[in-house]
């Protein structure tokens, strides 16, 4: 089990030990064992709602508005990776440069 550097205590070594797992936890003050390349999916995710600030600071208390908020910034957001993909898989020669959507 590989673990990062918020994990490096004796409790939690202690805990993996009685469970009978082999930890390779990373110590605070020295690089990870295993370094992620990217971001996991959901922070990922999770910045690209926190764009909507409608989400941020839902104030209506009936959870069919607070639904269609969250559907209509997930369909957005697809919808935004979508064309990002497309911009860079299904290019011709005379493509715009400039980049309209983010």
């Amino acid at each position: 089990m590989h673990l990062d550097r918020g994990y490096d205590s004796r409790k939690t070594r202690d805990l993996l030990e009685l469970l009978g797992f082999d930890a390779d936890i990373a110590v605070k003050g020295r690089p990870a064992p295993i370094q992620a390349g990217r971001r996991w999916p959901v922070e990922r995710l999770h910045s690209w709602m926190n764009g909507y600030g409608k989400l941020r600071r839902v104030t209506d208390k009936r959870t069919i508005i607070v639904e269609f908020s969250l559907y209509l910034a997930v369909a957005l957001t697809v919808i935004r990776r979508l064309i990002n993909s497309a911009r860079s898989r299904y290019r011709w020669p005379t493509r715009p440069t400039t980049r309209r959507l983010r």
